[in-house]
């Protein structure tokens, strides 16, 4: 099992929630989600934020980043995931931003992505991407990378917590 059933798995077993933020991919990150059956219990939703001033007034991702930075940079990635776990009331956020193209974005090329998980108690990830390919590639190969990056989370935070109950060892 990969992708969105793996992650829609684990945290089912865990009775955890799971919201998402996207820019570049457009909804295709909930559209993978959905399409597992069973993904109620797990997925309570997603917000599309394309326009930049609804990753600030929606997600809450901070003005002055925003424009300093644009919106294809680590930490506007990482206060989407924050921001959506926390509007939709989720254990678990992600968020995908980035130039899917034709043409460069904030000064940033073709194929440039971030990608991010905000989890429980303030713990999260980011990574950085390079892609190769047409839109469409870019799309779907950021989807696949932000699948991946929580399925890596969920499966780093099962390793804490049983260290955690076990006293160390």
């Amino acid at each position: 099992m990969t992708g969105a059933a793996a992650v829609l798995a684990l945290l089912a077993e865990r009775g955890q929630t799971l919201a998402a933020a996207e820019s570049l991919t457009g909804g295709l990150v909930a559209a993978e989600l959905t399409s597992v059956p069973g993904a109620s219990k797990v997925f309570r939703g997603s917000v599309t934020a394309y326009a930049t001033t609804l990753k600030r007034d929606v997600l809450g991702v901070d003005g002055v980043l925003l424009a300093e930075r644009g919106a294809v940079d680590p930490q506007v990635a990482s206060q989407m995931a924050a921001g959506v776990r926390d509007v939709m009331g989720a254990d678990w956020g992600l968020a995908t931003t980035g130039v899917a193209g034709p043409d460069p974005q904030d000064g940033r090329p073709v194929g440039t992505v971030y990608v991010a998980v905000a989890g429980p108690a303030g713990t999260g990830k980011v990574a950085a991407l390079r892609l190769n390919g047409d839109r469409g590639e870019i799309r779907r190969e950021s989807v696949r990378s932000v699948l991946e990056l929580l399925h890596e989370e969920l499966r780093e935070n099962a390793r804490a917590q049983d260290t955690e109950q076990n006293g160390g060892n």
